[in-house]
């Protein structure tokens, strides 16, 4: 079904280009950063920045597929003329080569930031596995990678396609797969033995939120509401005669909403209605019509149908659901811990070569104030997005799409957890990267 090239044997085609390893605290040359002893050569940016730049081009109308032009600094020659054979709207002015400039600086700048920010992030997931003693085996990648490459392309033509237009190989699709178990892999050792939940704790969390154990009592309402008093009159009169309520509904009532369900508002609890109303439904008797009650909204005319008395949990009913939600603070606890010391461990002995700083880089701009990284989606601080900006989009469910943040990356609690930290651990870790480093990660899946 495909190339099945032994893993290691794909990834040992790219070692050459993957890292350089030197001292001291400057970047080498031919390196665009360094982590602690290791560095970020030069052709591993340029390769993903190629393949963010056509994954960003395959989603623009008017791009000749197959022609892309990666922005080209400093004076962006190739960038501009590629950009100036483009076609122009109707009645739009063609752009002046200094804006046609500022379009591919600003084109540039993007990708850029999201292929250094993971980039980096990787390298500090790669060693922090290392140092945790997280492997991922050639068997688990590989089935994982076939797994996702079946729901990605049913069909092989649609794989290969995709592998053509992206610029990429199966080895950096392999790698990337393997990012992401790694990811899965370290983040489950650093929640191990924090979900342990003590039966006190349970009945302590219990008796101080009992109220949210409790469903309230609840009234099924058929309702006809109106603008004018006569016409809500007319419609108790019509009611009264054993008219339909749905028909009376429909003649006379002005809410859409209740209007479409025949009159029919169901599940009305105490305070969610206009003051006057919710005081005549908690007080109505079921079965009697009732009204008209005149409120902001004109004069209702209702009948409760169904009452469901409140309800509240025993501790043993509530156990299970309380244990699970400690276990997941709990391992989000432990998360954040590890997320605060992670980045500020590997910020510190991060530089960054001059025209290549991010907030990743002890030499660059200040993380705090910096806008980079996913928002409250357990990615890391400066990791590139899924979506918009300058990001290109990865087909839905490709394997290893790039760029974006692998699913379960450090920072984020397993599937049965609460939500994830702000800013969590970057994408990616482990082994040697193929074809010029490791991809700006996503999960296998997509994004």
């Amino acid at each position: 079904m495909g190339i099945r090239v032994p893993l290691l044997a794909l990834l040992a085609a790219g070692l050459a280009l993957v890292a350089l390893t030197g001292c001291g605290n400057s970047v080498p040359k031919g390196a665009v950063a360094k982590v602690g002893d290791t560095a970020i050569s030069k052709p591993m940016f340029d390769h993903w920045l190629a393949a963010a730049a056509r994954q960003q081009a395959s989603g623009q109308p008017g791009q000749p597929p197959g022609q892309t032009v990666v922005p080209d600094p400093p004076n962006f020659t190739n960038c501009i003329a590629a950009k100036e054979r483009l076609p122009v709207p109707k009645g739009a002015a063609r752009p002046s080569a200094t804006q046609l400039r500022a379009q591919c600086k600003q084109q540039y700048t993007g990708l850029r930031d999201q292929t250094m920010q993971f980039l980096i992030s990787a390298q500090w997931l790669t060693q922090e596995a290392k140092a945790k003693g997280v492997t991922a085996t050639d068997a688990q990648v590989r089935r994982a990678f076939e797994q996702q490459k079946k729901q990605a392309f049913p069909k092989q033509k649609d794989y290969l396609k995709f592998l053509r237009t992206s610029g990429r190989t199966e080895a950096d699709l392999l790698y990337q797969v393997k990012l992401s178990v790694l990811t899965n892999e370290l983040q489950a050792k650093i929640v191990q033995n924090k979900g342990t939940v003590s039966n006190a704790a349970i009945s302590d969390y219990y008796n101080k939120n009992k109220s949210r154990f409790a469903q309230p009592e609840s009234r099924d309402l058929e309702v006809v509401l109106t603008k004018k008093v006569d016409d809500a009159n007319k419609a108790v009169a019509e009611l009264k005669k054993g008219t339909a309520f749905k028909d009376v509904v429909k003649k006379y009532s002005v809410d859409s909403a209740s209007k479409s369900q025949g009159g029919k508002l169901p599940g009305v609890t105490r305070g969610t209605q206009e003051k006057a109303f919710d005081t005549a439904i908690f007080s109505a008797k079921k079965g009697q019509l009732q009204g008209p009650v005149k409120t902001q909204f004109g004069y209702y005319v209702f009948e409760v149908t169904k009452i469901t008395t409140a309800t509240q949990q025993s501790l043993a009913q509530a156990t299970d659901t309380i244990r699970n939600l400690l276990k997941s603070q709990s391992q989000q606890t432990a998360l954040n811990n590890f997320v605060k010391d992670f980045q500020k461990r590997y910020r510190d002995k991060t530089v960054c070569a001059k025209g290549f700083t991010t907030s990743q880089c002890s030499n660059g701009p200040n993380p705090q104030s910096s806008t980079q990284g996913a928002q409250g989606t357990g990615g890391p601080s400066g990791a590139p997005p899924t979506r918009g900006g300058t990001t290109p989009a990865t087909p839905q469910g490709a394997p290893g799409g790039v760029p974006g943040t692998p699913q379960g990356a450090p920072g984020s609690v397993p599937p049965s957890g609460g939500a994830a930290p702000q800013g969590g651990a970057p994408p990616g870790a482990g082994g040697a990267a193929p074809q010029g480093g490791a991809p700006p990660g996503a999960t296998p899946g997509g994004p």
